[in-house]
């Protein structure tokens, strides 16, 4: 049996000591295992003496949120308890210094090596450390943004150190995903929780070309508004515009219906017609199908139906500021 401390204003969370301390007069106070017994003495921060008499285990309840820990047993502690580095990087513990408060967090990690074919949706399964947690939230890790595979914060039940995630692979390329994966953190909730949603996250939008119409308001001001009003968007279903060609305005029910009805119906016909000549002498099918790939990925390169420009900035080789170099025949 371990002794179960509920942490308590008397308690110090202190990152520059490197063990957590208990004193003796609330060990005693507390049920808890045989004490084992030990002769040392650390040095405080006061150059002071602490007379340490044994160490224990013991079970540290943060709001519900079970973490153990080996503490040393002294007689001479300032305080009931002090929290060190051990307790915190073991532990993960972050803490909110203006909101004076900590908060407790685990690495979710990908269980097995995963490939997601392009333009597809898959549940995959992460570990979860800790196994003291049943409910959490988890929050995705940022790095799996910039390769455009998206996954969403969500409230999870943890089964045997385990979570189930659904990730979209978002771009026109298969992505392949090794055993180990940082995913994303989890945080332990209690069972009755308060979740809020930052305004800065509805800002935030994910521009999906001209694959979804609805959501997503046309023009270059697309990312840029202040507000979102909630009363006048248009909601969607499953079934119903969520997956509409822009071009035509017919629905589909998967992503990938639609990504494939554009590539095949509504790309203008010169594009079609370049990337075939294109391909057309390779005799290899498999690398003909690679070749096609890359091509309908920049195959706005070869409409020729609308004029296009580039755009150019000339950069000197030397920084003159405002002053331009002067020509000298």
């Amino acid at each position: 049996m371990m002794a179960t401390i509920p942490v308590e204003p008397k308690t110090l969370i202190d990152a520059g000591s490197a063990i957590t301390i208990i004193h003796q007069h609330l060990l005693n106070d507390i049920p808890h295992q045989e004490l084992i017994p030990k002769t040392i003495n650390h040095l405080s921060a006061n150059c002071s003496t602490l007379n340490i008499i044994g160490e224990i285990s013991l079970e540290i309840n943060v709001n519900g949120i079970k973490t153990t820990i080996i503490a040393d047993v002294t007689t001479n502690l300032v305080t009931n308890l002090i929290l060190g580095s051990d307790w915190i990087q073991a532990n993960n513990v972050y803490f909110l210094t203006p909101e004076q408060r900590i908060m407790i967090r685990s690495r979710a990690t990908l269980i097995n090596h995963i490939t997601l074919p392009s333009f597809s949706e898959k549940i995959v399964e992460a570990n979860v450390q800790p196994n003291y947690m049943t409910n959490a939230l988890f929050e995705p890790n940022p790095r799996l943004k910039n390769k455009v595979l998206f996954t969403a914060n969500a409230l999870l039940n943890i089964e045997n150190r385990t979570i189930k995630i659904s990730i979209i692979n978002a771009t026109n390329r298969q992505q392949i995903l090794s055993e180990g994966t940082k995913l994303g953190i989890v945080t332990q909730l209690s069972s009755t929780i308060g979740v809020t949603i930052p305004s800065n996250y509805l800002k935030e939008r994910i521009p999906e070309g001209k694959v979804c119409k609805v959501l997503i308001p046309e023009g270059k001001g697309a990312n840029k508004s202040k507000k979102l009003n909630f009363n006048n968007m248009p909601t969607t279903t499953s079934q119903g515009k969520q997956y509409q060609c822009r071009e035509c305005y017919r629905n589909f029910n998967t992503g990938n219906e639609l990504f494939k009805y554009l590539r095949n119906k509504c790309y203008s016909e010169e594009i079609r017609q370049q990337i075939n000549k294109l391909t057309e002498h390779i005799s290899d099918d498999k690398q003909r199908q690679q070749i096609f790939k890359i091509l309908w990925k920049y195959g706005k390169l070869f409409d020729i139906s609308e004029s296009s420009k580039i755009d150019i900035i000339l950069k000197k080789a030397i920084n003159t500021g405002t002053h331009c170099p002067i020509h000298t025949p």
